[in-house]
């Protein structure tokens, strides 16, 4: 419903907020997937497994090995 997709909208626009207040912001590859989940192409979970598949695998899983 729209009133669902504006939760979502305000809930990830204060999620990256925060991160913004800590001089941080997310990957395009995140906020892809933010996206996606903003439309209910994508679940929370299904973040959370793409996540798990990058960060464990790749280049990420390579760099934290060093």
């Amino acid at each position: 419903s729209v009133h669902m997709l504006v939760r979502k909208d305000k809930a990830w626009d204060y999620a990256i907020g925060m991160l913004k207040v800590d001089g941080l912001q997310p990957t395009p590859e995140m906020m892809e997937l933010i996206e996606k989940e903003k439309r209910g192409e994508i679940t929370m979970e299904g973040i959370r497994a793409e996540l798990d598949k990058r960060y464990k695998s790749g280049k990420y899983a390579q760099e934290t090995e060093k």
